[in-house]
C-alpha cells in the first residue's frame, strides 16, 4: 500500500473555501491542516487503486472497504468546498469588474456573495467535523448528576437523571463541570443584607456502558483436557473429562472438573470463561467512567468554573468559549441560546481536536 500512495500523482495546494471573518478559515489554512487534507485524499486513491487491482486477500478486502468509506466522507465533503469556492471567485470577480454606476447589479452580486460566504462558513465547518474521528461514546445515554458546592445551601445536595436517545453524550459531554451561580436572595433577607450570593454545583455527564455480548473466536480459545483429581491426589476417573479453557489474547483461563463427562466440563469452563471476560470489560468501562467522574468534579471551587449565570445581571458566561448570552430565563429553559451555546462548544472541540489530530501525526 505504501508503493502505491508514492505513485499517487501530487495535488496541487489544497484550496480551502474563504469567507473573511470566520475562525473555519484560519484552520484549515493551517499548513498541518492542509497536509492532512492531501494525506486522506491521497489514502482514498490508494485504496481504490488496490480495491479495483482485484489483488486484494479477501481478508483485507472488509478494513479496506470499512476504511474507504471513512476517507470518502472527508473527500465528498472536500469536493463540496471547492465548488463553493469557484462560486465564490467568481461572484469576487464580477462584482470587481462592475462598474460602480451600476447599482443595481452589485447589490444582486453582493447578496449572492452574502450567501456563498455563509455556505462556505457551512460547508467549512461540516468538511471538520469528517476530518476529526468519531467519539466511540457520543452515541451512548448518559447519568447526568448534579452535585451542591461546598458553600452552597440547600435541602438537596446531590441529584441524577439517566438521559435516554440519539448522540445524547455527544451533546451533552461539555456540561460536565463547574457552574456558578450569582444571585441576590428575593425573600428572608432585610435590605442591607441583600447582596449578591455565589454558589457552585458540579454537573458530571457519564456515557452509559453498553450490554457486552462475549463472542469467543475458535483461534483466540484452546482447550486442555486432563485427568479429574480427587482430593489428596485421588483419582476420581480414569479419563480425560476435566477441561481447562484458556483465552489466548487475555490469559483469562476457567477450569472444570465438575462432571465426569467432557461435553458437560467443557460447556461449564466457557460459561466461566465468558463471564470473566465479562467482568474484566466491564470494569475497564467502569474505570473510565469513574475517570471521567473524577475529571469533572474537580475540587469544586470556583476557580475551576466552566460557565456562570449571573441572575442580577440576567447574564450567562461560558468561560471556555467566551460566549455571552443574555435573558437567563429563557437559557434556563433550554431554549435556542442553550442549542447554541452546546454547538459552539461542539465545532471548539472539533476545532481542537483536529489540531492536536495533525500536530500528532506531523
Amino acid at each position: 500500500m505504501a508503493a502505491l500512495c508514492r505513485l499517487a500523482p501530487r495535488l496541487q495546494t489544497v484550496r480551502i473555501c474563504r469567507s473573511i471573518g470566520h475562525k473555519t478559515d484560519d484552520l484549515l489554512q493551517n499548513e498541518l491542516v492542509q497536509r492532512h487534507i492531501k494525506r486522506v485524499i491521497d489514502e482514498q486513491k490508494c485504496i481504490s487503486s488496490r480495491l479495483e487491482s482485484g489483488q486484494v486477500p479477501e481478508s483485507d478486502r472488509r478494513e479496506l472497504n470499512l476504511r474507504l468509506v471513512e476517507v470518502s466522507k472527508v473527500v465528498k465533503a472536500f469536493e463540496k468546498t471547492q465548488l463553493v469556492f469557484r462560486d465564490l471567485t467568481e461572484i469576487q470577480t464580477l462584482i470587481h469588474n462592475t462598474r460602480a454606476e451600476d447599482q443595481q447589479m452589485l447589490s444582486l452580486l453582493r447578496e449572492e456573495h452574502e450567501e456563498l460566504s455563509r455556505r462556505t462558513e457551512k460547508l467549512n465547518k461540516e468538511l471538520i467535523e469528517t476530518l476529526v474521528p468519531a467519539d466511540d461514546l457520543d452515541s451512548r445515554s448518559v447519568i447526568l448528576e448534579v452535585a451542591a458546592g461546598r458553600t452552597t445551601g440547600g435541602g438537596v445536595h446531590h441529584a441524577a437523571v439517566r438521559i435516554s436517545g440519539g448522540s445524547v453524550y455527544r451533546w451533552l459531554k461539555f456540561e460536565g463541570g463547574t457552574h456558578r451561580v450569582q444571585r441576590i436572595p428575593e425573600v428572608g433577607l432585610s435590605s442591607r443584607m441583600q447582596r449578591i450570593h455565589t454558589g457552585t454545583m458540579t454537573v458530571i455527564v457519564l456515557p452509559q456502558p453498553r450490554d457486552v455480548d462475549i463472542q469467543i473466536a475458535s483461534k483466540d480459545l484452546r482447550i486442555d483436557t486432563f485427568r479429574s483429581r480427587g482430593a489428596g491426589g485421588q483419582s476420581v476417573n480414569t479419563t480425560d473429562s476435566a477441561v481447562r479453557a484458556v483465552h489466548l489474547p487475555t490469559g483469562t483461563v476457567a477450569e472444570c472438573q465438575q462432571f465426569r463427562s467432557q461435553l458437560q466440563n467443557r460447556d461449564a469452563a466457557l460459561r466461566v470463561l465468558r463471564a470473566r471476560l465479562y467482568q474484566s470489560i466491564m470494569g475497564r468501562q467502569r474505570a473510565q467512567t469513574h475517570a471521567a467522574r473524577r475529571q469533572q468534579v474537580g475540587t469544586r471551587s470556583q476557580s475551576e468554573r466552566i460557565r456562570t449565570y449571573n441572575f442580577s445581571q440576567d447574564r450567562v458566561t461560558d468561560h471556555r468559549i467566551a460566549y455571552v448570552t443574555r435573558d437567563i430565563k429563557e437559557f434556563m429553559r433550554g431554549g435556542e441560546a442553550l442549542e447554541e451555546v452546546l454547538r459552539l462548544l461542539q465545532e471548539n472541540h472539533e476545532r481542537e481536536a483536529l489540531l492536536k489530530l495533525v500536530q500528532n501525526i506531523s
